[in-house]
């Protein structure tokens, strides 16, 4: 046995364990079906007639994100419009700092992965994709693009979800 496939063997654990929000890949489309709803410590997947507010996130390919903070209250559903002004693929993923730069660290090393999950969107240049995410918690979240290299170069900004008034 070489090294390489031995290395292989012990790493293919670890790639099986890997929760699907650590895939990427080509198929950059929300799935045909129902979204599942799992919830997360920055919320849960929300209902689109829910979303009382929509928020344009414009994204280029100076790896910005604009605007790039947002404010909600516990309980709003939010419709988040992430529209890629750029010429190259960029996405949108909600979530704690610490994933989100988990996340970006395992995109590193795996670039061509897939992933379809309620909390991102992939957005080919010149396309508009959206996120309806309802902020059932309170606290300060991040959203990102975690396309290898983007998250490093800066492309994200803040979410504060504050208690009910």
């Amino acid at each position: 046995m070489t090294f390489n496939t031995r290395r292989s063997l012990l790493t293919l654990p670890l790639l099986l364990a890997l929760p699907r929000a650590f895939a990427h890949g080509e198929q950059h489309g929300k799935a045909a079906g129902p979204v599942v709803k799992e919830q997360k410590p920055w919320g849960i997947a929300g209902e689109p007639a829910q979303a009382r507010r929509t928020v344009d996130i414009r994204m280029t390919d100076d790896m910005k994100m604009s605007p790039n903070h947002i404010d909600v209250r516990v309980g709003d559903t939010l419709r988040i419009r992430a529209i890629n002004a750029g010429k190259v693929l960029h996405e949108i993923v909600i979530g704690t700092p610490d994933e989100l730069k988990a996340h970006a660290e395992m995109m590193k090393k795996f670039p061509n992965m897939e992933h379809d999950e309620p909390y991102m969107a992939h957005v080919s240049p010149g396309k508009r994709g959206e996120i309806v995410w309802t902020f059932n918690r309170p606290g300060n979240f991040e959203f990102a693009c975690l396309i290898a290299g983007h998250f490093e170069a800066g492309m994200r900004g803040t979410i504060r979800v504050a208690p009910k008034a």
